[in-house]
């Protein structure tokens, strides 16, 4: 039964690939994060930035699909008693797009994304605390956006990534991480065949 399942993956990837061009790209931008929830009063938006790259694999001639890998640093800041304290989290996500591309250039997108923590410190002045214990491995969002495309592949968009899953590992506080995302990217080649 493996060997049959895995022969009609191999014959539908080899039929979707001679119909589709595939393309990949890269990508860079700034973010705005921050803490939400009924736990998370008192944080105010982090300004960050994401580095990543992108396959874009086309399922018609409006459609595509976008698996992305994306570093991302998020986080959010806080004042206690007039001491600030930003938290620093570094995340390695992977979104997962759903792609309208109208000809003339612009594009909606909307998909799941899971975030796998990769570093979390909180700073208070110019002391540092590793705090990555505290906040689980994984955070789950859904993220929606638009953008523009130009012919030579040069791109801008922004994104909302909304945080559906409690970060904190301790106890039963609720906290979610998301924000916006405002970049560029690059694609390279990628048109359907005529």
């Amino acid at each position: 039964m493996k060997k049959v399942l895995l022969s009609l993956v191999v014959i539908a990837t080899t039929v979707f690939a001679s119909q589709a061009q595939v393309s990949y790209g890269a990508k860079a931008g700034a973010n705005l994060y921050n803490f939400s929830g009924d736990d998370a009063d008192g944080f105010d938006s982090k300004i960050g930035f994401n580095v990543g790259g992108f396959v874009n694999i086309p399922v018609s001639e409006t459609f595509s699909v976008q698996p992305e890998l994306v570093f991302s640093a998020e986080g959010a800041k806080t004042s206690i008693s007039s001491v600030d304290a930003n938290y620093n989290m570094n995340y390695l996500n992977i979104p997962i797009m759903l792609q309208y591309n109208n000809p003339s250039g612009f594009y909606a997108e909307a998909g799941p994304q899971i975030g796998l923590l990769m570093s979390a410190k909180v700073k208070v002045d110019s002391e540092s605390e590793d705090v990555k214990d505290s906040f689980k491995g994984t955070n789950i969002s859904l993220g929606v956006g638009v953008g523009y495309r130009l012919p030579n592949g040069l791109g801008f968009g922004a994104r909302y990534n909304l945080g559906l899953g409690n970060i904190v590992d301790e106890g039963d506080a609720d906290v979610k991480l998301g924000g916006f995302q405002l970049g560029v990217s690059f694609k390279f080649g990628g048109s359907s065949k005529e």
